[in-house]
Order: C-alpha cells, then structure tokens, then sequence
C-alpha cells in the first residue's frame, strides 16, 4: 500500500521585535497570512488576506536596541500596557495554525526566515511548551530564491529579482502588511521555474 504524504499549508510570518536576539529582547509583534497548499498535485496559492494573524505583544524585557525599534514604529510604553501578554497571544497562535491547517501539516515561511523563526520559535516554546510547526517547519525564501535562480545565497535581494515575482504591495515594516506582502512572493516563487537556461 502506498504511503500517501501528507499536504503542507505555508504560512507567511513576520514579526518585528526590538533586538537581535530573544530573550534579552522582545518580539513586539506577530503576523501570519496564509500563502498556499502543496500536496501530491502540486502548489495552490491563497489569497493572501483570506486567512491572518496579527497580535501586538508585551514587551518581556527591559533592554532594547533603539535602532531595531524604530524600524518597526511600535511605541514599546504602549505596548506595556496595551500589548496582549505573550502566553496568550502564543496560545492564540499555536490555536489559529491549527485551525487554517486542518489536515495539512503547517510550515512556516518568511523573508529571511531565520530572524522571524528564531523569534517565533522560542516565544512557542517558552510560552506555550511547544509549536504547531514542529522544531524544522520553516522554509526561507531566500533560500529557495536562491535554489530556483542558481546564484550564491548572498547574492539574493529583492531588487536583483525578477519583478514578475514580487509582490505589488509596500514593505511596511507592519508585521501582517510585509507577511501578506510575503505570502504573495512565496506562491510567485512556487510557480516559478527560474531563469530560462543560457
């Protein structure tokens, strides 16, 4: 009998947080929009603003880099007070995923992934004990750029690419702006073949 693999949902993440690293600093914000479904016949893209995710979070540290907070705009005195504690808004997550999901199994992908899932991961795991991706379930856009363009990893930003594959939207820094912004490049670059051969 053969194995039947089970669907993946791809869900674009980004957050915006005021420092490099968890833990000494704070993910102030979290945004997810679902991108597309790939199964035996393949890739199906999502709308998008279909299926989202935002929360903005309580700060969990004192310490902050200036510079990382102003990228994203968040007033981090608001957010001490306004801002959803961190193990709800987890539980409200790990809960959303699994409901967009259904029977598929979720990846989360990001642009780069690396920052955003090193945040989201350990705010999964301190707050709620677990996440719904898995320890691995992150795919980066980069990466798979990267992969599809034949070129070195470094040498992968959005400017250098092909229009046809980027989003129309603007890159806020508003963490469920840029993850739908995300969702729409990720389904271009499933669709995409690469670059025609020399």
């Amino acid at each position: 009998m053969a194995h039947r693999t089970r669907p993946s949902l791809y869900i674009s993440v980004d957050i915006e947080a005021d420092g490099p690293i968890p833990g000494p600093y704070s993910m102030l914000s979290v945004g997810a929009a679902v991108a597309g479904r790939q199964d035996a016949d393949g890739y199906t893209p999502a709308d998008p603003e279909a299926a989202t995710f935002y929360r903005e979070l309580r700060p969990i540290a004192d310490d902050f880099v200036p510079e990382a907070l102003a990228v994203s705009g968040l007033d981090r005195d608001r957010l001490s007070i306004e801002g959803a504690e961190p193990r709800s808004a987890m539980w409200e997550f790990t809960t959303w995923v699994r409901r967009v999901s259904d029977d598929a199994q979720p990846v989360m992908c990001g642009y780069p992934a690396s920052y955003d899932w090193t945040f989201l991961y350990w705010y999964l795991i301190r707050f709620t004990g677990g996440s719904p991706f898995g320890h691995s379930g992150c795919l980066d856009m980069k990466t798979l750029y990267a992969t599809k363009a034949r070129v070195p990893l470094r040498a992968v930003a959005k400017r250098a690419m092909p229009r046809e594959l980027l989003s129309s939207r603007r890159h806020t820094h508003h963490a469920l702006d840029d993850a739908i912004e995300q969702a729409e490049l990720f389904s271009n670059l499933m669709a995409w073949d690469g670059p025609p051969a020399d």
